[in-house]
């Protein structure tokens, strides 16, 4: 079933659209929530309010790309869950990947407006449009995515160590490129 049928589906609130959802996209979500989070059942716990968060929105909303929707759901919900559970310290080796971008961004204090804020996403936007496709899919991959370096290593054929340096080269483009846009001291 494509997302637009599905997108009909939640609009004649229906429920098998959280079948349909479930069955197509689930284990892209569960894996996405299960890499931040670093536990199963947090994970199944958040792909579910994600699947609750999507029957509350729409409608009204119409989602384009469904997909993207539904992963942006799944991550900030994960990324909630993981504060949450930071604070009761339960950590995860989401924490890792997070730390390998440190180096690259700069602290809160720098994007103190939903403008500066935005720019920021606009100058990531364009830094990720001017890499070669495999660069831009392993870099999302590892930094929205959580996945780890050995599945990395594993999906690309590539060896651990060569994914570690394709990473490593692919921040310190992206910090390069963000001193030059004024967001890097």
């Amino acid at each position: 079933m494509d997302d637009g049928q599905i997108i009909t589906l939640f609009f004649q609130r229906s429920e098998q659209a959280i079948s349909e959802i479930s069955g197509k996209y689930g284990t892209l979500c569960a894996r996405t929530a299960r890499n931040i989070l670093g536990s199963t059942q947090d994970a199944e716990e958040c792909v579910n309010d994600a699947y609750l968060a999507l029957w509350n929105t729409i409608p009204p909303q119409e989602p384009k790309p469904l997909l993207g929707y539904l992963c942006r759901v799944v991550r900030n919900l994960a990324l909630k869950k993981r504060r949450d559970n930071k604070v009761q310290k339960r950590d995860s080796s989401y924490d890792a990947a997070l730390d390998e971008l440190a180096g690259c961004l700069a602290g809160p204090e720098a994007a103190e407006t939903a403008l500066e804020a935005q720019v920021l996403t606009e100058a990531l936007d364009r830094f990720l449009d001017g890499l070669k496709p495999s660069d831009r899919t392993l870099f999302v991959r590892r930094y929205w995515f959580g996945d780890s370096v050995p599945e990395l290593a594993e999906r690309w054929g590539l060896s651990r160590h060569n994914v570690t340096v394709r990473l490593s080269r692919i921040r310190q483009k992206l910090k390069q490129n963000l001193q030059k846009e004024g967001f890097y001291p």
